[in-house]
């Protein structure tokens, strides 16, 4: 799938909020279990790593899965703010716009498959990972190199900053004077 590159820039420089699915996304969509039933999941560093790059230059970042304490203890971890549960996820990312006086052009959804499909069709920068389906690269204004679990949200984070000028800035700030 081909999507116009300068159209994803140009969304991208309006986007304040970045919403994530999580399976296949933040992760491989791999879930593990050992012999006593425990669940585990694996979440990439450098995910971690765009979420606070874009959390620091004033881009709020959530994710929107199905309750999930996994998920909840890596959002946590990560500082991420606002883990947000939906069945109907369209209808809820509304709410949640309204809520943050934001409107939809204003946010990029991420997501991997086509239950996906209809939030990624209502707002203004829809992305997918290089493993997302087939229906889910054609809604896409934009399509990461990287796979699921596999640093999506900082490739992602990266653009979008680099799209809004900010990019250079935490650059110097990070190699001068260190994380935090």
């Amino acid at each position: 799938m081909a999507y116009d590159f300068m159209d994803a820039i140009e969304r991208a420089k309006k986007i304040k909020m970045v919403v994530l699915d999580v399976h296949g996304v933040l992760t491989t969509g791999v879930v593990l279990y050992n012999e006593d039933g425990m669940k585990f999941q694996a979440f990439c560093h450098d995910d971690g790593f765009g979420a606070n790059c874009l959390m620091m230059l004033g881009i709020e970042v959530a994710l929107m899965t199905r309750k999930s304490k996994i998920v909840e203890l890596r959002a946590a971890e990560v500082g991420i703010k606002r883990v947000i549960q939906a069945k109907d996820k369209a209808t809820k990312l509304q709410e949640v716009a309204d809520e943050m006086g934001l409107a939809l052009d204003q946010i990029c959804f991420v997501g991997d498959e086509i239950i996906d499909l209809g939030v990624m069709r209502s707002v203004g920068f829809a992305v997918s990972p290089a493993n997302g389906v087939p229906e889910v690269q054609e809604a896409s204004h934009l399509v990461t190199r990287r796979a699921g679990g596999q640093g999506v949200l900082r490739e992602l984070g990266e653009f979008i900053l680099r799209a809004q000028g900010k990019w250079q800035g935490l650059v110097d700030k990070v190699s001068a004077k260190g994380w935090g």
